[in-house]
């Protein structure tokens, strides 16, 4: 009984130790695909390719990514057979682009290197951040106009609505039944506040020479037909309103990593001994 049970023991305890040995070359293949295996590594490639996107995009990874990209590598293993049997590697042509990759290659993990080497800091992130608020803060004496108008085809329709507002209609009524401007005219004319420079030059002279409360007198045209325009209020322009420095955190160290790989390409071209 003794030894019956000893010699069992070996046999499960080498089973089991083949097994472990096993293990490590299956797991190290995704799929076999015509008695080819396709590495691991190839797969993680993959996957480390996708995050990287990610990460510069801000694009969260679907759930069911790892998925797709062990059927994408199963695919590629399928295509790149059968490339090989129709002998397409040993064209030229296929030297050429093989070449061309592989410099594409090679220069993104030199720029991958350089911006590993040389972070963003969040102090020069933060510094860009107040520079692009301060770069905003409107001129000294600046104003912001706030108007309403109407907007019509024709120059006799536009003076037949100012006649009629001078006897007293509603602008906003007006505004809402005849008004083209399909933004403004649902609200009653009203544009809200604004520099006058964003609006057309037609527009905006007209507009400053206004009083608050006055209506032009005439039509003015523009590009769009022919205006209606009330000044409603005047006051001092405001700084437009900004998001949170964390919040757009992302794009800033984004923009100044693109900024910085930009000047350090060239330099490089410019140090270049080219003859």
């Amino acid at each position: 009984m003794t030894l019956m049970k000893h010699h069992t023991l070996a046999a499960v305890a080498a089973a089991v130790l083949a097994a472990a040995l096993a293990m490590p070359a299956g797991a190290q293949n995704v799929a076999v695909v015509n008695g080819k295996p396709i590495p691991k590594a190839r797969l993680e490639a993959l996957e480390a390719q996708v995050k990287a996107q990610s990460a510069r995009t801000g694009q969260p990874i679907p759930p069911e990514m790892d998925k797709q990209l062990r059927e994408e590598v199963i695919a590629r293993e399928v295509f790149m057979q059968e490339a090989q049997r129709l002998g397409l590697e040993g064209k030229p042509e296929f030297a050429a682009k093989m070449e061309l990759a592989r410099q594409s290659v090679l220069i993104g993990e030199l720029f991958e290197h350089y911006q590993k080497e040389h972070p963003i800091t969040d102090e020069a992130a933060k510094a860009e951040y107040d520079r692009v608020v301060a770069s905003q803060a409107p001129a000294a004496g600046a104003k912001e106009f706030k108007a309403s108008h109407i907007l019509v085809e024709k120059e006799d329709d536009a003076k037949a609505i100012i006649a009629k507002l001078k006897k007293g209609a509603k602008f906003d009524e007006i505004a809402k039944k005849q008004s083209k401007d399909p933004g403004s005219g649902a609200q009653g004319g009203d544009l809200g506040w604004a520099n006058p420079a964003g609006y057309v030059p037609e527009f905006a002279e007209a507009l400053k020479k206004l009083s608050k409360g006055q209506l032009t007198e005439t039509p003015v045209k523009t590009q769009y037909g022919y205006h209606i325009i009330r000044l409603d209020d005047i006051r001092d322009a405001k700084a437009p309103e900004f998001p949170k420095f964390e919040d757009v955190k992302p794009q800033i160290v984004q923009q100044l990593q693109r900024q910085e790989l930009g000047k350090y390409q060239k330099d490089l071209r410019e140090k270049a001994k080219v003859e």
